[in-house]
């Protein structure tokens, strides 16, 4: 019960809120709170409310960008070189996904030329259509593949600064 009493002291006197206040649990798990040290219990740290009267009257805006106060900064030479680093790692990939994709259409305009065949009992040359079938699919999957990745690639170094 007291809880509640604490609780809702808390929620309509945003000047209580920025009290200090403790929290003790007994042996037999009966939690007390109170706003002065007591034997045993550990001090509650509390953010303070974004209503209380203290606060200016303008809402506090968080940006997208912005960051905790703690989060490491680095200054602006080491974030450009950080920057151009990953510029170039995107850029050899590209390079290196486009030749893969150049690779990969050479490969399914070769398979496309080549149709899968097979000789009958009979000594005549069949063609093996679920077999081909099966070869497109795996080479036109492999185009697709790097073909995103090359989408991928170029969308991101468009993204850098």
């Amino acid at each position: 019960m007291k809880l509640r009493y604490l609780l809702a002291a808390l929620c309509v006197c945003p000047l209580l809120a920025q009290a200090e206040i403790y929290k003790s649990v007994d042996k037999d798990g009966h939690v007390t709170y109170s706003s002065s040290p007591i034997k045993g219990g550990k001090r509650i740290i509390l953010e303070p409310s974004s209503t209380s009267s203290s606060s200016s009257s303008a809402p506090r805006q968080r940006s997208e960008s912005s960051s905790p106060r703690d989060f490491p900064r680095v200054d602006g030479a080491t974030q450009r070189g950080r920057d151009d680093t990953r510029r170039r790692i995107l850029e050899e990939e590209l390079t290196t996904e486009e030749k893969l994709l150049a690779e990969a259409r050479q490969n399914l305009k070769t398979g496309e030329d080549m149709p899968e065949v097979y000789r009958g009992k009979d000594g005549k040359t069949y063609r093996n259509v679920g077999k081909y079938d099966e070869k497109i699919k795996t080479l036109n999957d492999q185009v697709e593949l790097h073909q995103g990745n090359v989408d991928a690639l170029k969308t991101e170094l468009s993204k850098l600064k």
